[in-house]
């Protein structure tokens, strides 16, 4: 899975200079969402959902916003290739296990949001596979995080599964949504 050239790092500081509460990992998983769920108009969803209230002439949120529509350019091309390249944006291995563990537990919630919002339901027809997937992305959501330890091995290699599972959820909802030939979700 090739990294998402844009640094978690700096779509942090850019979310929170711009006074937007969600995580960088959440924000990505909530576009992941969309993307996977086949939605046209996923950019302008996504900056609904995230700048509700955003008002011209801010600076901040003017950086925030041509960050974002990079991270969204991006991800979208990643997503469009072949085997669905693209990897979740997470904090690097140097950031402590309990804070990439909270960010795979927000890319999580992000995406199932994401999903939801793109409307999807329990009546479209999701393969037994991508609804197992998106329980499993329930579940990651309700990791205890208190419980993982910096220097346990197991928690560590435990993390890295999840992590490499997040890629694989997305690409059974993926290939469910926009692989059976239906048509894609467009507000138009």
């Amino acid at each position: 899975m090739p990294a998402t050239q844009i640094q978690h790092e700096l779509v942090e500081k850019k979310l929170a200079s711009a006074d937007v509460e969600s995580s960088a990992a959440e924000v990505h998983g909530l576009l992941c969402g969309l993307l996977c769920a086949g939605r046209n108009d996923s950019l302008e969803l996504w900056f609904a959902e995230l700048l509700p209230e955003a008002t011209d002439g801010d600076l901040l949120l003017e950086e925030c916003r041509q960050t974002l529509r990079r991270l969204h350019d991006e991800t979208r091309q990643a997503i469009e290739r072949p085997n669905l390249g693209f990897s979740p944006l997470l904090p690097d291995e140097r950031t402590s296990l309990h804070r990439r563990a909270e960010a795979v537990t927000d890319w999580s919630q992000g995406f199932l949001y994401g999903v939801g919002l793109s409307g999807v339901s329990r009546q479209r027809q999701l393969s037994q596979n991508a609804r197992e997937a998106l329980q499993d992305l329930t579940d990651i959501t309700r990791i205890d995080l208190a419980a993982l330890s910096d220097d346990d091995e197991e928690d560590e290699e435990a993390l890295m599964h999840l992590t490499e599972f997040l890629w694989v959820a997305a690409t059974l909802v993926h290939d469910d949504l926009l692989d059976d030939s239906g048509p894609t979700h467009d507000s138009h």
